[in-house]
């Protein structure tokens, strides 16, 4: 009896060793076919789609081109729209100046929406659309930052927008403001209201 006991522990062991398997002690650590499943690093946090903070409201044609024009829009600028919907402002920037634009928006359909006019549009060498949080997005290469967010979001947004556009970038937004951050320019287009600010040399400490 003891010598059967160690025979089938002997072959047990030989053809645990044959699979290369030696050593794992999880049956769930194997698919049904014998081989190892690839293991699941413990350091990696898997990808969640929040909530957009802003519902999707797109700004009006005549809203877009006097947001531009008050911002200066020239070919060399860089112009990053935060929230950019269906990329209308992307778009038009590089249709009317030529300029290199940025849509972010994290909502994948309102992308794959701005992809979709951007094909249509003709300007795919100038335009880039990307599904990210505004708030991870790296603004620094920004000359012009275009908005229609909401007035907790501008705030929450001030301070970045601080720490990251170099000084003289134009910020343009719809309809709200950045509280007690002074616009440069107020203009009413079509009974809405855009601001622009300009991002000082130096901001001052109730600001940041």
């Amino acid at each position: 009896m003891k010598l059967q006991q160690v025979l089938v522990s002997v072959v047990a062991s030989v053809s645990i060793a044959s699979l290369g398997i030696t050593g794992c002690t999880n049956v769930r650590d194997f698919q049904a076919d014998g081989q190892a499943n690839t293991p699941t690093p413990t350091n990696v946090i898997p990808v969640q789609e929040r909530t957009p903070d802003v519902p999707y409201v797109p700004t009006p044609q005549p809203v877009v081109d006097a947001m531009l024009t008050l911002a200066q829009v020239k070919k060399d600028d860089i112009v990053y729209d935060l929230g950019s919907g269906d990329g209308r402002i992307p778009i038009t920037a590089a249709q009317k100046y030529g300029a290199r634009s940025l849509g972010i928006d994290i909502n994948p359909e309102r992308v794959k929406e701005a992809n979709a006019n951007l094909q249509k549009a003709g300007v795919g060498d100038l335009v880039e659309f990307r599904q990210q949080d505004l708030f991870e997005t790296d603004l620094s290469k920004a000359s012009v930052v275009t908005l229609y967010l909401l007035p907790e979001i501008n705030l929450k947004l001030r301070p970045k927008l601080f720490q990251e556009l170099k000084p003289g970038t134009r910020v343009v937004s719809h309809a709200f403001d950045m509280g007690d951050w002074k616009p440069e320019k107020v203009q009413e287009v079509d009974g809405k209201t855009i601001y622009l600010w300009i991002i000082p040399e130096n901001v001052p400490a109730n600001l940041r």
